[in-house]
C-alpha cells in the first residue's frame, strides 16, 4: 500500500508538471515586467502574451512525456516537434528575456552576462549558419538515420533529442531575428541566405519523411505527420519571415533619415 500512495503521489507530479512549469515561468516574466515597468520605459504588452505563449507551448509539449514515448504516434510525436522546436522558440525569442533580465540585474551581474555572451563558443553557437545547421542537420540527422528508433526505446535519448529541438530551434529563431543584444550582427542579406536555405531543407525533409517513413513508423502515419511537419512548418516560417522583414523594413527607414530626423527626399 505504502508504494501504490508513493507511486500515486509520483504519478501526479509527473502529470501536472507541465503546468507547474508554465505558471511558474509565467508568473516569473510577468513580475520582471512588472518591475520593469516601475524603472524604465513600459515593457511592451505583446512581449509578455509572447512569453505566456512561449512557455505554454513548451508545456504541451513536454505535456508528451506524461504518456510516454512508447504511447506517441507519429504524428503526435509530429506534434512536439513543432511545439517545442518552432513555436516555443519563436515566441520565447520575440519576448526578448535577456533584455528584460539586464535591465533589472544588478550592473556586476549584468556584466557577467554581457561576458558570457561574448565568449567565442556562445558566438559560434549563435553565429546563423551555426544555428542552423544544428537545428535543420538535427532533425536529418532524427528522420533518416535509425535515431528516431532508438529515441523510443530509451527515455534518455527521447528526452535528451527533445531538448534539442528547443535549444536549436531558439538559437537558430534569435540568430535570425537579433531581438536580445548579440555580440555581432551580421547582415540582413546574409541571414536572408541563410533563413532561405533552412527552410527549404526543412522542406525537402518533410517530403522524404512522407516518401520514406524513419524506420519503425507505419506509412499511414509517416504521411499524415509529413504533411503536419510540411504545412504547419510552413505556417511559422511565413510568420517568421515576416518579422524579419519588417525589421529589414524598418532598419533601411532608420538608415535614410538623416541626423535631423527629416527622410531623405
Amino acid at each position: 500500500m505504502h508504494t501504490s500512495a508513493a507511486d500515486h503521489t509520483g504519478g501526479l507530479w509527473f502529470e501536472f508538471w507541465p503546468a507547474l512549469f508554465f505558471v511558474a515561468f509565467a508568473v516569473m516574466y510577468l513580475d520582471a515586467a512588472g518591475k520593469s515597468n516601475g524603472r524604465f520605459r513600459k515593457w511592451p504588452v505583446y512581449r509578455s502574451l509572447c512569453w505566456c505563449g512561449g512557455v505554454g507551448s513548451v508545456a504541451l509539449g513536454a505535456g508528451g512525456f506524461t504518456a510516454g514515448p512508447i504511447h506517441l504516434g507519429f504524428v503526435a510525436h509530429m506534434t512536439e516537434h513543432m511545439l517545442l522546436g518552432m513555436i516555443a522558440p519563436l515566441l520565447i525569442v520575440m519576448a526578448a528575456p535577456i533584455t528584460l533580465a539586464l535591465r533589472l540585474l544588478p550592473t556586476q551581474w549584468a556584466r557577467r552576462v554581457t561576458h558570457f555572451m561574448n565568449l567565442p563558443l556562445i558566438r559560434i553557437l549563435v553565429h546563423p549558419v551555426t544555428a542552423a545547421f544544428l537545428n535543420t542537420g538535427g532533425m536529418w540527422l532524427l528522420y533518416t538515420t535509425p535515431l528516431y528508433e532508438v529515441m523510443h526505446g530509451s527515455s534518455m535519448v527521447y528526452f535528451l533529442v527533445h531538448l534539442h529541438f528547443f535549444l536549436s530551434g531558439y538559437l537558430a529563431a534569435a540568430s535570425i531575428l537579433y531581438v536580445d543584444p548579440v555580440s555581432h550582427r551580421f547582415s540582413f542579406s546574409f541571414r536572408a541566405v541563410v533563413l532561405i536555405l533552412s527552410s527549404a531543407a526543412h522542406s525537402i525533409l518533410s517530403k522524404i519523411v512522407y516518401f520514406s517513413p524513419p524506420p519503425g513508423v507505419p506509412v499511414e502515419e509517416a504521411q499524415a505527420g509529413a504533411q503536419l511537419m510540411y504545412y504547419g512548418g510552413d505556417v511559422i516560417e511565413v510568420a517568421l519571415i515576416t518579422i524579419f522583414c519588417f525589421q529589414w523594413y524598418r532598419a533601411v527607414q532608420v538608415r535614410r533619415r538623416g541626423s535631423n530626423g527629416f527622410s531623405r527626399p
